[in-house]
């Protein structure tokens, strides 16, 4: 299943990508892995009884995207690595309110999930739209 999870990353972000939409925007996303060293093939059969045969490595990637878009106000990105069964990064999220939500992780199979969230900026609940779309701003 995570093999699975590094293709579809791999699909998303499959080259370094820089961005500028008329001064507005600018996004980027660099790619690397999913896998590194020999692949090795293994066969199993399902519940109904069909022979598969799948191709395993061992796990290596990091990737690293963002998001700048001053018209509508969206702000993200994220960052990992992983190695083996050891995982480690962080994404961060510029919230409607003024909030910054930092969110710091690693991932290992004898300490499991690990998360730290750090919020700075406030909230900022004054009223107003998010990105200043609607009452006529655009």
């Amino acid at each position: 299943m995570a093999f699975k999870f590094v293709a579809v990353l791999a699909f998303v972000a499959l080259a370094q990508v820089q961005l500028s939409f008329a001064g507005h925007a600018h996004s980027f996303a660099h790619y690397h892995g999913p896998v590194e060293g020999p692949h090795q093939e293994v066969s199993y059969h399902d519940k109904h009884g069909h022979h598969h045969v799948d191709y395993v490595a061992h796990p290596k990637y990091e990737f690293s995207y963002g998001v700048e878009d001053h018209h509508t106000g969206d702000y993200h990105g994220q960052k990992e690595h992983r190695d083996g069964k050891n995982a480690a990064g962080e994404y961060t999220l510029h919230e409607p309110g003024g909030n910054v939500r930092t969110v710091k992780y690693h991932a290992d199979p004898h300490g499991g999930f690990h998360a730290i969230v750090h919020n700075s900026g406030g909230n900022d609940h004054s009223g107003g739209t998010y990105g200043g779309h609607g009452h006529g701003h655009h």
